[in-house]
């Protein structure tokens, strides 16, 4: 059964109840799953209370009994994984494999948190005076208000809700109306782990309204979004304006340099792996992909060959590797993409156009000889699409892999150190990742620089942006 939605507001789930609803479909067959409440605006000032009244125990509540509801609400969602990738699964479209990693990766950042979340430590700094006392301490900074996206409805959900418990603060999420399921989900897990009423708030509605009335209430004093980069400023303009602090983790349009000297057949894998993941909806999705001149033939032969391989249908069914896009509007928006790649020269080597009439199916597609300011190469495309340009030295891919006003995530691929070395110190982005994937980790920072956001999210680089610093000076 799909998951029964509802806000969660002080400790209790709300059902429509006479409150404004959306349906929400499923991208694989376009089928009705369920209808969505939306908060009214007295729901969110309830929200709103209790988060602030829950905050003044919940920051004095012992670090170790914080740290035990977290790893209770670990435990639960390992043992539901199975039910809440399924619902995962019917309403954003990913295949179940990955769905359920994406559950099991949400239950390692609550644990995560759960401990690095007993040891934020102050300091005590040595005085001029023998007479004075002098300290640091961090304090939670009160409450947050989260706004989370709808392609990893449940990790992107996890990494705001874990941060802000362990270090003090409550919260009040908005999920992604689009993909709910997994966001109450998580809600349920806590309320069972013994959450007290308050700590977390759960709303929805429309996404403009709720973020606006949020933001500028007197009680939310922390904006953490991730999402794209236009909406992104406006909600960083709002939090300024209100001397908010924030977290914004935005969009990208991910650089892949794959060297002379590189491993082809083994990097041609992973990269055509991790590009078709989550049908290419992922911000740090490897999405402009430059290959030497000398290998790359060989490396367009080998992807082409494992993408063919790849059977794409409903996330539920045996073998899929690749599922729906998540919305009707994802379609034309890659038909765009192709249209204009190809007014400008760019070859089609495979797909390229929606593959079923039923449900919201767009073919993996490749493509080359794209030019450089072609729409694909200079937007996100945020589907299934892989556009190849070729290169002949180390500075001038540099120069084409930094031009544009992103710098989330980056991949190389070689074998030489000099390579390695000169790419990682080059590359403008919060993330490089040379010969493999390895960020996004409970243990490590992960945050962009330009028009990706500032801030991190993940590893202890997670606790600046819900903690204050207090300076203490006494003289005895």
């Amino acid at each position: 059964m799909y998951e029964t939605l509802s806000l969660y507001i002080d400790g209790q789930f709300i059902g429509a109840e006479g409150r404004k609803t959306q349906p929400v479909t499923n991208p694989a067959d376009d089928s009705v799953l369920a209808d969505l409440p939306h908060a009214s605006r007295e729901d969110l000032d309830r929200a709103l209370a209790a988060a602030q009244r829950a905050f003044v125990e919940w920051k004095r509540m012992s670090p170790l009994e914080r740290s035990a509801i977290l790893r209770k609400a670990a435990g639960l969602l390992r043992e539901r994984a199975d039910s809440i990738a399924r619902n995962i699964v019917l309403d954003m479209g990913k295949p179940l494999a990955e769905a359920k990693a994406e559950v099991m990766s949400c239950a390692e950042h609550a644990e995560w948190n759960a401990e690095e979340g007993r040891r934020i430590y102050g300091r005590v700094i040595p005085p001029r005076n023998d007479q004075v006392r002098q300290m640091v301490v961090r304090e939670p900074v009160g409450v947050c208000a989260a706004f989370t996206p709808w392609n990893f409805p449940a990790s992107q959900a996890i990494r705001k809700i874990a941060a802000a418990l362990a270090s003090g603060c409550t919260i009040i999420l908005k999920g992604p109306e689009d993909s709910p399921s997994a966001c109450v989900a998580l809600a349920r897990a806590f309320h069972d782990a013994g959450l007290p009423p308050g700590v977390l708030n759960l709303v929805w509605g429309v996404p403009p309204e709720v973020s606006k009335y949020l933001i500028e209430s007197p009680i939310v004093r922390k904006i953490s979004f991730t999402g794209s980069v236009p909406v992104g400023r406006q909600l960083a303009a709002m939090a300024a304006q209100h001397m908010k602090r924030s977290t914004m983790e935005l969009g990208g349009h991910s650089p892949v340099i794959v060297f002379e000297d590189a491993d082809v057949e083994r990097a041609a894998d992973l990269l055509q792996s991790f590009k078709f993941r989550n049908a290419g909806q992922v911000c740090v999705s490897p999405n402009r992909f430059y290959v030497h001149e000398k290998i790359f033939d060989r490396f367009l032969a080998r992807f082409i060959e494992k993408t063919r391989e790849m059977k794409v249908g409903s996330g539920l069914e045996e073998g899929v590797r690749m599922g729906p896009l998540a919305h009707e509007r994802r379609v034309p928006q890659m038909e765009a993409f192709i249209e204009d790649a190809s007014v400008r020269g760019a070859s089609i080597e495979l797909g390229g156009k929606r593959i079923s009439e039923r449900g919201q199916f767009f073919a993996p597609t490749i493509i080359t000889d794209v030019p450089d300011d072609s729409l694909v190469m200079t937007t996100e495309p945020f589907g299934p699409i892989a556009p190849f340009a070729r290169f002949k030295d180390t500075e001038e891919v540099l120069r084409r892999a930094n031009a544009l006003p992103y710098g989330l995530a980056s991949y190389v691929f070689t074998t030489s150190l000099k390579n390695a070395h000169a790419a990682s110190m080059g590359l403008e982005a919060g993330n490089v990742n040379i010969n493999h994937f390895g960020m996004a980790l409970a243990e490590t920072p992960f945050g962009g620089v330009k028009d990706s956001g500032w801030g991190s999210e993940g590893g202890t680089e997670t606790f600046d942006g819900y903690l204050n610093t207090k300076f203490i000076t006494q003289l005895n």
